[in-house]
């Protein structure tokens, strides 16, 4: 039973530490003998297997304080108990009064608590340190989804889902990829952050794309119709009514970021594109064409609000 076991074992021989070893000492031995001996380490040793999981449980209750003042007591027969019989099977006064005094009414000595399956409830076995990676896409590939791959040093490959419309900076967690447990527990994750490419034209806005599309100064005075890019896809065909000022905002629907719950649309910003260089003729005729306009002042009423006017 485990109170007997916990009685005859020495767990401080067992990891080959003195009775007065620190908590750092002791957890540096515990990972170098972890290490040696994981069964991950030594595939089909069944010895080394047995040797890792009796380090195991040396090292669950050792690294406790209170277990391990529990453990002493036991092991010095003393800490406020007694042993008065010559067995296990005794009555009054044997090892189950023992560990029923030290741990209340013998609890968790039935169960499968210690690591590699060792019975105790001492706490269990604890996970695997989580590791961190990162993955580079291009801004399309974080649109529309994409499938990447990571390699480990030990000649593992791992493919993951990036979802479509995820945003630079999310994280994926690969469940299980992590460190494997020192004492028998489940891997740890890997958390893999995703980084997005800027795209030359096109920006994201939430699930809207936005793209800037120039046009002349007739088309804005005027009107138009003009082809604008989408993201991965044919270009479509916008109107621009007559008089469009510089800014406005176009909106094409269901042409941004899909994902399963909402559809985002595609914001053309008009930039009116105005000429570096007018031969004299234009020039000529431009200032013939201003003419003709209304005597209007474009900023009159930014300074009025300006309190200026």
């Amino acid at each position: 039973m485990a109170s007997q076991d916990w009685f005859d074992k020495d767990f401080y021989k067992i990891l080959g530490v003195t009775k007065d070893v620190s908590e750092a000492e002791l957890k540096k031995v515990y990972r170098k003998l972890a290490r040696q001996y994981h069964p991950d380490s030594n595939p089909g040793d069944a010895k080394a297997e047995a040797r890792f999981k009796e380090i195991s449980e040396a090292y669950t209750v050792l690294s406790d304080p209170a277990q391990r003042r529990e453990y002493d007591a036991v092991r010095a027969g003393g800490g406020g108990a007694r042993f008065t019989g010559a067995g296990p099977n005794m009555g009054g006064g044997g090892f189950e009064d023992v560990f029923s005094n030290l741990f209340g009414g013998g609890r968790g000595f039935q169960g499968g608590g210690f690591p590699g399956g060792f019975g105790g409830g001492f706490g269990g076995p604890t996970p695997g340190a989580d590791l961190t990676a990162s993955v580079t896409i291009d801004f399309i590939d974080g649109v529309k989804g994409t499938t990447r791959k990571l390699s480990f040093q030990h000649g593992e490959d791992v493919s993951f889902k990036v979802p479509p419309g995820i945003k630079d900076g999310s994280k994926i967690k690969l469940r299980g990829r992590g460190q494997p447990s020192m004492n028998g527990g489940p891997n740890g994750d890997m958390l893999v952050t995703v980084n997005i490419k800027p795209h030359p034209v096109f920006t994201r806005d939430g699930d809207n794309i936005r793209v800037t599309v120039p046009v002349t100064f007739a088309e804005a005075a005027l009107g138009a119709t003009i082809q604008v890019p989408t993201l991965g896809g044919d270009p479509v065909k916008l109107k621009v009514a007559a008089g469009t000022p510089n800014g406005r905002v176009l909106r094409v629907k269901g042409k941004g970021v899909v994902t399963e719950k909402h559809s985002g649309d595609l914001l053309a910003t008009v930039e009116i594109a105005v000429p570096s260089h007018l031969s004299h003729k234009a020039a000529e005729a431009l200032e013939a064409f201003v003419a003709e306009l209304p005597d209007e002042d474009p900023r009159a009423e930014l300074l009025q609000k300006a309190g200026l006017l």
